[in-house]
């Protein structure tokens, strides 16, 4: 019998054992969207007689557009290394549709909160040192070593792909809700909050995808979602009390995310249908905590599709052929 030395050893042809990458899941081609809105006309107090509710969605605003900047900043550094053409193309439509999503909270600050003379820097500088320092490609001014740099950006895009489950969860919400419809609620607002809510149903599935094609692992996607989510919900309230703060209403409730109040509060308006509740949310992210989750079993395409083709501020920038083809669609 031959014997087989440790030098013969290292010269055998071992068979690699690689994680088969994975493409894409979207069901369909995305389209970007240009869209244009009006605040001319919007009140502070967008959903009546819900001072508390409007302040908090109002948040919003100011949390999305520095994160939707990061997320088009960190895709386009994913692209290379991309080898699914349909994936390729779909994150191509999703940075289009995510910096469009930027520009109109970004107009939503400058043409409505900021001509209701809300201070709205306090809340924005903390999201851009967020994503501009600590989730930089070179994070608080530290390089990062060339060997880790891949890493960071799958760690980086698991972060996007646990925001993206939660930007779907809320665009079914605000899709479906007709509690602000049957509140009188400014028409303009919830054209903003149901086509931005549409396009993260329309493209759920594309965060999830690349971080899984460039291997990223269940193990991983769960710890980041346990940071992820409690993170989001501390900010939204966080930045909601800032502006109930100029709110003379709320003076003597001194809104803050260390007091019960404003969480009790929240709770409130919950039970009233203007607010999804935070039980109610936690619930809803714990399928993005299964082995089996697959982000196209979540939301209705279709519902998303309805919605956007009729969207007001989608058919303000379409020519009046084009209106009328989207009408009989």
């Amino acid at each position: 019998m031959a014997t087989i030395t440790a030098s013969k050893v290292s010269k055998i042809n071992w068979p690699r054992f690689q994680k088969q990458q994975k493409g894409s899941s979207s069901p369909h081609s995305l389209t970007p969207r240009r869209v244009e809105f009006n605040w001319a006309d919007t009140p502070l107090e967008w959903i009546p007689g819900q001072p508390f509710a409007s302040h908090f969605i109002n948040q919003i605003n100011m949390i999305l557009p520095a994160g939707e900047h990061w997320f088009c900043r960190l895709f386009n550094k994913a692209l290379p290394h991309i080898t699914d053409e349909k994936l390729r193309e779909d994150v191509k439509a999703f940075i289009r549709q995510e910096a469009m999503h930027a520009r109109a909270h970004g107009g939503a600050i400058e043409e409505y909160l900021q001509n209701h003379n809300i201070e709205t820097a306090r809340n924005t500088d903390f999201m851009d040192n967020l994503f501009k320092v600590a989730l930089a490609d070179n994070p608080f001014g530290q390089k990062i070593p060339k060997r880790l740099e891949r890493n960071w950006l799958i760690f980086r895009l698991g972060l996007v792909a646990a925001v993206e489950h939660m930007t779907c969860v809320l665009g079914m919400y605000a899709l479906e809700n007709k509690t602000w419809d049957d509140a009188g609620a400014d028409e303009v607002l919830l054209d903003l909050l149901r086509w931005h809510g549409a396009e993260e149903v329309e493209h759920r599935c594309v965060a999830f995808d690349l971080y899984q094609h460039l291997g990223g692992s269940y193990a991983s996607r769960s710890y980041l979602a346990l940071i992820t989510f409690p993170l989001i919900f501390g900010l939204w309230a966080d930045g909601a009390a800032h502006l109930m703060k100029q709110d003379s209403r709320f003076a003597k409730k001194r809104p803050s995310i260390f007091r019960p109040w404003i969480w009790r509060e929240w709770s409130r308006a919950a039970k009233t249908g203007h607010l999804p509740s935070l039980t109610w949310l936690t619930l809803k992210e714990l399928s993005f905590l299964s082995p089996l989750y697959n982000p196209s079993n979540e939301g209705s395409t279709e519902l998303a599709l309805n919605y956007l083709n009729d969207s007001p501020a989608y058919l303000a920038t379409q020519k009046p052929e084009t209106k009328a083809t989207a009408a009989s669609a």
